[in-house]
């Protein structure tokens, strides 16, 4: 479905409508049209865009007009260059995956769950006529397992107040522990056949987040090379198996919204991983978005890659 739909290989534009500084001259300028030119010119056919609740919303739940802009300009952006867009809140009022956001509440908060539905239905309404340019992606990377029934019952409330709107619009939908292939297995059933399982891959995560000041479950002095560990076509197989089986189940896609290599990783390294992992990727018909185009320790354009970036975008 998702290789037909133009949503098979994308690239996240991190940081800029999300996890910045929020100022005029990040939004206006951080990405720009020869960003979804150069996107385009690397043969990918779509773009993950990251937005904060905090670029649509004021403190008290009212709308930004200008929030609502970019996102078009964006999307006009982007289909001009031949390119779809899957808009993912990466963050919302009362949760954040980052816990330095000071962000919680969420799950517990009726107010805060309308909040959010009430947003999804704004953006739904500006967004859902382009369902074959524009995807949803309801909520990046909710953290703990032990919020799995009530993120199922929110994700189907969700869904049916969106579809008023979007009817047609595809949806992702992702788990526990940030997004985990292995968490698929406890989402529900699809709400429809335009509901999508949703996963990130950052595995090894000692390797691709080594010395990541966030990522507190690892060594942080500790440095590996490529070789130093068994980063194997199989290890990636067993990694995504629970989740191509729950969609099989269901007979719907998965999509990998995130995957890459911090920038602490040697670029000819960084290659190797990209490598490997597309090639199951390509195995089982899975779609994702590379994390991410610039910047954000994981830059894919900057100018550190310049000496394997025309290999590597063979294997986004």
């Amino acid at each position: 479905m998702l290789k037909e739909k133009g949503f098979y290989k994308g690239v996240d534009l991190g940081g800029w409508l999300s996890q910045c500084d929020y100022s005029t001259e990040r939004l206006d300028h951080f990405i720009t049209e020869q960003d979804f030119e150069k996107i385009a010119s690397w043969g990918l056919d779509h773009v993950r865009l990251p937005i904060d609740y905090n670029i649509l919303e004021n403190e008290d739940g009212s709308y930004k007009e200008d929030g609502f802009a970019r996102i078009e300009r964006a999307l006009d952006l982007a289909e001009k260059h031949g390119l779809n867009t899957v808009i993912d809140l990466h963050k919302t009022a009362g949760f954040s995956f980052d816990f330095g956001e000071q962000e919680s509440g969420f799950f517990e908060s009726e107010k805060y769950q309308e909040r959010f539905y009430r947003l999804w239905e704004e953006l739904a309404k500006c967004f859902g006529s382009r369902s074959d340019r524009a995807a949803f992606e309801l909520l990046n990377e909710v953290t703990d397992q032990s919020v799995i029934t009530v993120w199922n019952r929110i994700i189907r409330k969700c869904i049916r107040r969106i579809r008023v709107y979007a009817p047609d619009t595809l949806i992702l939908v992702g788990s526990y522990w940030n997004n985990s292939p292995e968490a698929v297995k406890d989402l529900e059933k699809p709400y429809d056949g335009k509901v999508i399982y949703n996963f990130h891959c950052y595995a090894p995560l000692e390797f691709t987040h080594q010395g990541a000041t966030w990522a507190k479950e690892i060594d942080q002095n500790a440095r590996y090379r490529f070789e130093d560990l068994e980063i194997t076509p199989e290890m990636f197989e067993k990694l995504f198996l629970p989740a191509l089986e729950k969609a099989k189940e269901y007979g719907t896609d998965v999509y990998c919204g995130e995957y890459g290599v911090i920038d602490k990783v040697t670029p000819e390294d960084a290659l190797k991983w990209y490598r490997v992992i597309n090639s199951v990727f390509e195995k089982y018909g899975i779609a994702r978005a590379a994390w991410s185009y610039r910047e954000m320790s994981f830059g894919l354009s900057d100018s550190r890659m310049d000496g394997v970036r025309e290999e590597l975008i063979k294997y986004l």
